[in-house]
């Protein structure tokens, strides 16, 4: 008997998901509205005075700004986050030096509803070279959770029930086992739901800070003179890389010194060693010549 029940109680969960979704995606106006179904498929004109759907969106956008000290402006950009209630969940700082400008790359996230007032922030802190906003409506994802998430909560309540009315053990663990698994899919769509809203609470900018041009130093000379310092400079920072580089290749220069002796000494060994016998030393005989009949 339990076993149907649980059956049944799990299908009208199933049941109450769509009906809650096609509920708040075409609600019914009420009897007094003057805009009815018409009889024969006619379509359902809404109610006047039923509430617009609030729109949910999620904000993504990139900034990217110079100033002549990244890294102070990427501090400051810290200090108007927390004035704003926000968060940082990126924050990359890279100090000056004569190979690489200064830097920061941040990544905030600020509630949305403050997004004009954060890009205002920005441009008061340098100069803003590009902005890039994005927006997702997750308007139907959002009511699709919460129909799924309502309905789950209400199976949920209803076999807890059938569980304290349990009449033997096999309905009781069966009823347990419902449970659980409704209640994995709840925590599940739960956790999504969160994570949704905050995405939807909070913008999320990535920004990029440089170094302006004009603060950039110089590394070509201005006059003769500085001309003839840079090239006595350069002569002698080739001099002295010349030098490392044949300091660096003299080990080679002996290891291969006595690769190619071992190597000559076991040619002449070998020839040495292969050499024909010289004839014996004497005078030669001499040859009878040949007598003429």
């Amino acid at each position: 008997m339990l076993s149907a029940i649980v059956v049944a109680t799990l299908a009208l969960a199933g049941c109450g998901g769509s009906d809650s979704g096609s509920s708040q995606s075409s609600p019914a106006p009420s009897p007094g509205d003057s805009s009815r179904m018409e009889i024969g498929g006619a379509v359902q004109q809404p109610a006047k005075d039923q509430a617009p759907t609030e729109r949910q969106e999620i904000i993504t956008g990139q900034v990217a700004l110079t100033a002549g000290d990244p890294v102070a402006v990427g501090r400051q950009i810290v200090d108007k986050v927390d004035d704003l209630g926000g968060r940082i969940d990126q924050l990359t700082e890279q100090p000056g030096s004569d190979d690489q400008d200064a830097s920061s790359s941040l990544t905030i996230r600020v509630p949305a509803d403050s997004l004009t007032r954060t890009l205002d922030d920005l441009r008061e802190l340098g100069k803003v070279t590009s902005v890039s906003i994005t927006k997702s409506d997750v308007t139907m994802q959002s009511q699709d959770l919460d129909a799924r998430i309502g309905a789950l909560t209400a199976s949920v309540t209803r076999l807890q029930g059938l569980i304290t009315s349990a009449a033997n053990t096999a309905d009781l663990i069966e009823a347990e086992k419902a449970l659980s698994e409704r209640q994995g899919e709840l925590d599940s769509l739960t956790a999504q739901k969160r994570s949704l809203s905050d995405q939807v609470a909070l913008a999320t900018i990535m920004i990029d800070v440089t170094t302006t041009d004009a603060e950039r130093p110089s590394t070509g000379p201005d006059n003769f003179w500085e001309g003839v310092v840079a090239g006595w400079n350069a002569l002698l920072s080739a001099i002295a890389g010349g030098a490392v580089v044949v300091g660096a290749l003299i080990p080679w220069f002996g290891f291969v010194a006595v690769i190619a002796l071992v190597v000559y000494g076991a040619y002449r060994l070998r020839r040495t060693y292969n050499r024909p016998p010289s004839p014996p030393s004497g005078p030669a005989p001499e040859r009878e010549e040949a007598k003429t009949p």
